[in-house]
């Protein structure tokens, strides 16, 4: 399970990198669901999303599920290229496969590297 130091995550298994407002589905999650087979960002460019707001939809071979906003600000960009390669979310969720960006977030509220790390491992037992 990969989970980079220099980022914030969710308790619903997203991540945030305070250094450029990115936003995507934790590896954790990536591994939960298994092969990505579809992405949908249902956000654009101008909006303002709130932390917990849905940002995507992901399909799975096992499952479907919603990924939501890590932190609340204005989406300055969005990675359209995920719908017509939704599998670079299997290999590469903290760089190729980020969401979203947004400007003026806050990540006060979110757990560091090794906070997440012990809510993973919890939720494995």
């Amino acid at each position: 399970m990969n989970i980079p130091s220099n980022l914030k995550y969710t308790k619903t298994d997203e991540w945030f990198d305070p250094a450029t407002g990115a936003m995507g589905l934790s590896d954790y999650a990536q591994g939960q669901l298994s092969d990505i087979v579809f992405v949908e960002i249902v956000i654009g460019v101008g909006e303002t999303v709130a932390l917990g707001k849905a940002i995507a939809s992901v399909e799975s071979v096992k499952a479907a599920a919603e990924t939501y906003a890590s932190a609340s600000g204005k989406v300055v960009a969005v990675n359209e290229d995920l719908s017509g390669n939704p599998e670079v979310l299997n290999n590469d969720p903290y760089g190729k496969g980020w969401m979203a960006k947004v400007k003026g977030a806050d990540a006060s509220a979110l757990m560091d590297a090794a906070a997440y790390t012990k809510y993973c491992q919890e939720r494995a037992h």
